[in-house]
């Protein structure tokens, strides 16, 4: 294990109807006027948005709403945001919805405070110093932002896709109703559920040695998806589902299951390059990479891969060779992604095999030319792995 420091500021306040609060948390931390950021019509037709006012005008604080959040976030509704912020004195910004809002919200926290132009941090060039205050109310698991020290962004001028790692993304509070998710889509909780897992898997491959309590983390949380996202496409889900699923959401992503380990981190730089030009839903995206990932890189360490099948997905243990058991565990996560009517290649998303040169060209890259860590993919890799997933089938293991 890794020698490793963790901080997590931010309080969860999980439960029903405890969105009713959050006048009370806002003047506990002194936020004389907030920025209410959210996404589309939902937040307004289920009358969260009216409860949300309503208990900040309770608590005598003044506020005003920005929508129009769209999935990709764009920096041109950060833009407004920040100028919305300076124009009126906001010193709080509360994000309403799933991922998109809250990271466009975390966007203009930040950029509220900086002189320069906010994508300056999205691209490396300089370091963010101070934020806003910074809350969200979550709609959707899915991208674990409520916990996180990350946003992505999309910047529409060259459809660049870019995310900011600094702690001072992690809002000071995020409010966590499970009955906030009762009527969502179909494809959303589907989507979700893949944007889940993909955090996971992400710090699960590994070549760390030692990381048995953090490995069991992972596979408690991975088996906690499989087993309650198909029920919550059933006509009456469970609270008891919605909950597991929406703190699976939180827990996956607030850091801890990276802890003491190097994380990877390939798949994401892969699907932000398809979300950015194509515009699709991040979790879609992610499920139609994976097992052509997987079955890519798993020479490298067959016998995570078949811990993983076992533990995380599964398969029934037995005597076999780890390369049997690996291979059934990613037709079972395909099954999983077909159960939940996912794309699991690239054909089924709707890319066009034309722009696979362009997408490698514009991936994330480590400073030495590489992306990612557990099998760091050099150019030919990442060429290769979307050609694999432009058709990829189960029958091809």
């Amino acid at each position: 294990m890794n020698n490793f420091d963790y901080y997590s500021p931010t309080r969860f306040i999980f439960g029903p109807d405890r969105e009713n609060e959050v006048g009370s948390l806002c003047r506990d931390l002194a936020a004389s006027k907030v920025l209410i950021h959210y996404g589309g019509g939902s937040v307004v037709r289920s009358g969260l948005l009216e409860r949300v006012e309503a208990s900040l005008s309770e608590a005598g604080i003044a506020h005003l709403a920005l929508g129009g959040a769209v999935p990709n976030p764009r920096d041109e509704l950060v833009y407004q945001g920040i100028e919305l912020c300076r124009r009126e004195n906001v010193d709080f910004v509360l994000g309403i919805g799933g991922g998109s809002a809250v990271d466009s919200a975390k966007a203009i926290a930040i950029g509220a405070c900086y002189d320069g132009d906010f994508w300056d941090f999205y691209s490396n060039q300089a370091k963010p110093e101070r934020r806003l205050g910074l809350g969200t109310i979550v709609t959707l698991p899915a991208s674990g932002t409520e916990g996180s020290n990350s946003s992505v962004i999309t910047r529409t001028a060259d459809w660049l896709k870019r995310g900011l790692r600094s702690d001072l993304n992690r809002p000071d509070f995020s409010i966590l109703n499970p009955d906030l998710t009762a009527s969502l889509p179909a494809w959303q909780i589907a989507c979700g559920a893949a944007d889940i897992l993909s955090h996971v898997f992400e710090r699960y491959f590994t070549n760390t040695p030692g990381v048995l309590l953090t490995d069991n983390l992972c596979e408690g949380v991975i088996a906690t998806v499989i087993e309650t996202a198909p029920r919550l496409l059933a006509d009456a889900p469970s609270r008891d589902d919605q909950s597991n699923l929406i703190w699976s959401s939180t827990l996956a992503h607030i850091g801890l299951l990276g802890n003491g380990r190097q994380e990877d981190w390939s798949v994401h730089a892969l699907e932000h390059e398809l979300s950015a030009l194509y515009d699709v839903a991040h979790g879609a995206g992610l499920a139609a990479l994976y097992p052509a990932w997987m079955q890519y890189t798993l020479p490298h360490d067959p016998a995570r891969f078949a811990r993983l099948a076992v533990r995380g997905l599964g398969v029934a243990p037995k005597r076999a060779p780890d390369l049997e058991l690996a291979r059934e565990g990613i037709r079972r996560l395909a099954a999983f992604y077909r159960q939940l009517a996912l794309p699991v290649n690239l054909r089924e998303l709707g890319v066009d095999e034309a722009d696979l040169p362009r997408l490698a060209a514009k991936v994330k890259r480590n400073p030495d030319g590489s992306c990612g860590f557990f099998l760091p993919l050099q150019d030919k890799d990442i060429l290769a792995i979307y050609q694999l997933a432009m058709n990829w089938q189960p029958e091809m293991l």
